[in-house]
């Protein structure tokens, strides 16, 4: 695999002084200056001594009391599905079936009618419109609109017949559409032009940039957007005129052996940095595919869905262990995850459990982690790729987690549990599923609904950063961090306040007091998140705020 360099040409290559703020740097955990050599952090220190060193050759940016952090990394998005999210039809809002038609029939433009984000969880009735309702109220324009875990659309009786859904799995007389018939369903409305797609994905690229993201790891899969896709979203790193956060590109695809995965390695045309991701072991939770142990509290006659046998995964992770590349799934239930173990057990009986560990499997969402599973994960050094959002989003009593899983889903998405037991953990939005805000993921890890799963702003807060870079098994060692030597990829952040910020498994604990040598964080009681001033990675600025220089 290889990978570009992003160190600016000598012609473009500057000196910039940030000073008269905040630094949030182990080097100095009271530094309030900050120097850029093109892409690389040189100096972090104090305002006397920003003030010796400034002269008329740098760029002098005055922070004016302005956070200056390490970058966010998003661990799992989806950007061509995230740009169609931004400028489609927008449904998170709608709370019946009737204003859901309503939107349809209002959305203009030519094409098909794409949008995002209903939750009918949240509805006081959660009836579905019809496909035909959908088609009569898009005036005969095919119809896709994915529910807001992605795993589930509703579609327009010309659509479905288009994608040739009659027979398919999933497919009933009702306009939802789920596994197979929703694949179907979501590559014939995905027939876009390449311009449209590269437009997408500039759109959601731009989203993360304004809101400090440095990276993202998009998750890209042959059922959710195909080769061609991929391609275009890798192409970005590439792009010597759109500046935009780098784009870490995984692969979910199944590999039955070592030669298999070279060669789907080997075809794909561009560098990915595993054939892991969205390799779905299972579904969600929210369309009622993920896989459970028992059934679902409102809907006790199902248990979702196991989309590949610990057999089929074993292979595949003894393969890329074989590789020395990173293997992984998406894998939600209780039950998706006990194969999931399984297949580890069964690729270290084949390859050795030192092979298996040494390649960094990564297991994305793992909502559902008993004391057991937590402890597997462990040993083999898996990491995990969370979504705090998602318990913000449907944790609270009633909501959808409850919903679906009654008193279990007081047990879900285990960061304090992962963070002492020693598992390797990151995290990331899955956008569109949950937005781009990083702050407010931030936030959701200290205000998790179980309070022994919450865990301090510092940990959330480099789950979100440096151990990002870690879990993609970045080139780079020093990345997410602003220490002498490190890249410059970091965001300029507009806060209210700073401190050091602790949990203590009963209340949230603050402090102002700098002599904890450790480096201060906003503070996220207010309700308020910090306001994005810049974004910069490997000296290259994807973002700025008319407010950063006036």
């Amino acid at each position: 695999m290889t990978e570009r360099s992003t160190v600016p040409a000598p012609s473009e290559r500057k000196v910039v002084l940030y000073r008269n703020g905040s630094v949030y740097s182990a080097a100095d955990p009271l530094a309030t200056a900050m120097v850029v050599d093109g892409d690389t952090v040189a100096w972090v220190g104090s305002e006397q001594a920003a003030s010796s060193i400034a002269d008329s050759s740098m760029e002098i940016i005055d922070l004016r009391g302005a956070l200056v952090a390490p970058g966010f990394v998003d661990s799992h998005v989806h950007l061509t599905e995230t740009g169609i999210a931004l400028d489609g039809l927008q449904l998170g809002s709608v709370l019946s079936a009737r204003e859901l038609l309503d939107a349809v029939a209002g959305f203009r433009g030519e094409g098909p009618v794409l949008g995002h984000g209903w939750d009918e969880s949240a509805w006081a009735d959660p009836a579905l419109p019809t496909a035909g309702e959908l088609e009569q109220a898009a005036g005969g324009r095919q119809v896709f609109l994915s529910r807001v875990d992605a795993h589930s659309a509703l579609v327009s009786s010309s659509l479905a017949a288009a994608a040739g859904l009659a027979g398919l799995d999933g497919y009933g007389p009702g306009a939802q559409v789920l596994r197979a018939a929703h694949t179907s369903a979501r590559q014939e409305a995905r027939r876009l032009p390449e311009s449209s797609v590269r437009g997408y994905q500039q759109r959601a690229l731009t989203e993360a940039a304004a809101n400090g993201y440095v990276a993202v790891s998009e998750m890209a899969a042959p059922h959710i957007s195909g080769l061609a896709d991929l391609r275009l979203a890798a192409a970005w790193n590439d792009d010597a005129v759109e500046a935009v956060p780098e784009v870490l590109s995984y692969w979910g695809e199944l590999a039955a052996s070592e030669e298999q995965a070279r060669q789907l390695l080997d075809g794909l045309g561009v560098p990915v940095r595993g054939l892991a991701g969205d390799l779905n072991i299972d579904g969600s939770l929210g369309s009622r595919t993920a896989a459970l142990r028992d059934g679902y509290a409102d809907a006790p006659g199902e248990r979702g869905s196991l989309y590949v046998s610990a057999e089929q995964a074993g292979a595949h992770l003894a393969a890329c262990s074989l590789l020395g590349i990173q293997g992984g799934f998406h894998v939600i239930g209780d039950a998706g995850l006990d194969a999931a173990l399984a297949a580890l057990e069964l690729a270290a009986a084949e390859v050795g459990e030192q092979r298996v560990r040494a390649a960094g499997h990564r297991f994305e969402h793992v909502e559902l982690a008993d004391a057991d599973a937590v402890h597997q994960l462990a040993r083999y050094s898996v990491t995990v790729s969370a979504q705090p959002h998602f318990d913000a989003a449907w944790g609270n009593d009633g909501g959808m987690y409850q919903q679906r899983l009654g008193g279990r889903s007081r047990s879900m998405n285990a960061f304090a549990s992962f963070y002492s037991a020693g598992v390797p953990i990151c995290f990331g939005s899955d956008s569109p599923v949950t937005p781009l805000r990083p702050w407010s993921s931030v936030r959701a890890c200290l205000e998790h609904h179980n309070h022994d799963e919450r865990i301090s702003a510092r940990a959330a807060f480099l789950g979100h950063t440096r151990a990002g870079w870690r879990a993609a098994r970045y080139r780079n060692p020093m990345a997410g961090q602003l220490v002498p030597g490190a890249p410059a990829s970091f965001a300029v952040w507009d806060v209210e306040e700073l401190m050091v910020q602790v949990a203590d498994g009963r209340v949230q604990s603050w402090s102002t007091d700098p002599r904890a040598r450790t480096p201060l964080l906003p503070a996220l009681d207010t309700g308020t998140n910090p306001v994005c001033l810049q974004t910069v990675r490997d000296g290259r600025e994807l973002f700025s705020s008319p407010a950063l220089r006036s």
